[in-house]
């Protein structure tokens, strides 16, 4: 029903940067919030940025300065700018989305996840 195709990890250099995106398709009705999170090896996923339904933008303090999280909404697409890149930002980057999905009869909330895509940083 949706899917969150996310695209534009790799392997950089400290001090690199990287641009991530995470495009949204299937049966959406409507976009609550849309964001990124990451999970490095041995740790618990934590949120990176991310646009609130408020749409408000929220960083952790980790990425503030750095990192820059952007959005077409006519592409249901969100961005996540990673400039600066430290060792320490090595992880699996995971899109996620809290909208609204059409269905019949009734639509609903939920909340969904993209595949991950790897960024590694290091010399």
């Amino acid at each position: 029903q949706v899917q969150l195709v996310e695209s534009g990890g790799g392997l950089v250099q400290p001090g690199g940067s990287l641009r991530l995106s995470c495009a949204a398709s299937g049966s959406i009705f409507s976009i609550n919030g849309m964001g990124w999170y990451r999970q490095a090896p041995g740790k618990s996923r934590e949120l990176v940025a991310a646009f609130t339904s408020g749409g408000r933008t929220n960083y952790a303090d980790s990425v503030k300065g750095r990192f820059t999280i952007s959005r077409n909404n006519a592409k249901n697409t969100v961005y996540l700018q990673m400039n600066s890149l430290k060792p320490e930002d090595t992880a699996v980057y995971y899109c996620n989305a809290d909208l609204v999905v059409a269905d019949t009869p009734y639509n609903y909330e939920s909340a969904f996840w993209g595949q991950g895509t790897q960024v590694n940083v290091s010399s």
